[in-house]
């Protein structure tokens, strides 16, 4: 792989892991929130009107920004069983085809994502229900998703183009 392309692929995979270890942490939010609104709701018969709908409004950036770099640490469901009886050179094939699906999959959910989320920013959408929080910001994180999912597919393509290993540890 040429130099450049090298650095833009570890910047790229290096950005994913930062933003992947920062979601987790949005977990430490959501669980203490979840066993309050439990405790509250099946102890006190005095359910919150915000606390699902934060750890909802909380998961989706979670599950969304964690998602490009579990694709670097192909951790996406993937049909294991047949790869594990693929060659290397079929499964470098194999990958060869599926990132650019993934590319092309990804590009075509960036050009609905990005007017729903930029609308959504102007208008200052709200959630409608009693508490009525914002959720534009949560709507912003799908196109900042699929956009980072694309670019880290195609570096994982250009890995499988040139046959590079990966540089870094997989944790």
């Amino acid at each position: 792989m040429p130099l450049w392309l090298s650095a833009i692929a570890r910047a790229i995979t290096t950005f994913n892991r930062w933003l992947f270890q920062l979601t987790v942490w949005l977990m430490a939010i959501v669980v203490p929130v979840m066993l309050y609104e439990v405790v509250m709701r099946y102890f006190f018969n005095a359910p919150t009107v915000w606390g699902m709908e934060l750890a909802v409004l909380l998961f989706g950036p979670y599950f969304l920004l964690g998602g490009p770099f579990l694709l670097h640490l192909k951790g996406h469901v993937a049909l294991d069983l047949l790869r594990q009886r693929l060659s290397a050179a079929w499964t470098r094939r194999l990958d060869l085809v599926n990132y650019p699906v993934i590319v092309v999959f990804c590009g075509i959910l960036l050009v609905y994502s990005v007017p729903a989320a930029l609308s959504a920013f102007e208008y200052r959408e709200t959630s409608f229900s009693a508490w009525n929080p914002p959720v534009w910001p949560v709507k912003a994180a799908v196109p900042l998703a699929l956009l980072l999912m694309l670019l880290q597919a195609l570096v994982e393509f250009a890995r499988a183009l040139f046959g590079v290993a990966d540089e870094e540890p997989r944790a």
